[in-house]
């Protein structure tokens, strides 16, 4: 897998500020059609517990 930088602390998959998720989904953030990043959204997001 690719080396994903991740600064969401909060996140079960973040290690060292790398995702260590086995896999990663990205979605439209409810738009249809994604221009920016701020139009997306990590699906694969998991939170600490």
């Amino acid at each position: 897998m690719p080396d994903i930088k991740c600064s969401v602390s909060e996140c079960h998959y973040n290690e060292g500020m790398r995702c260590n998720a086995p896999m990663i989904q990205v979605e439209r953030d409810n738009t249809a059609s994604a221009s920016t990043s701020s139009h997306t959204r990590c699906e694969t997001f998991k939170k600490k517990s």
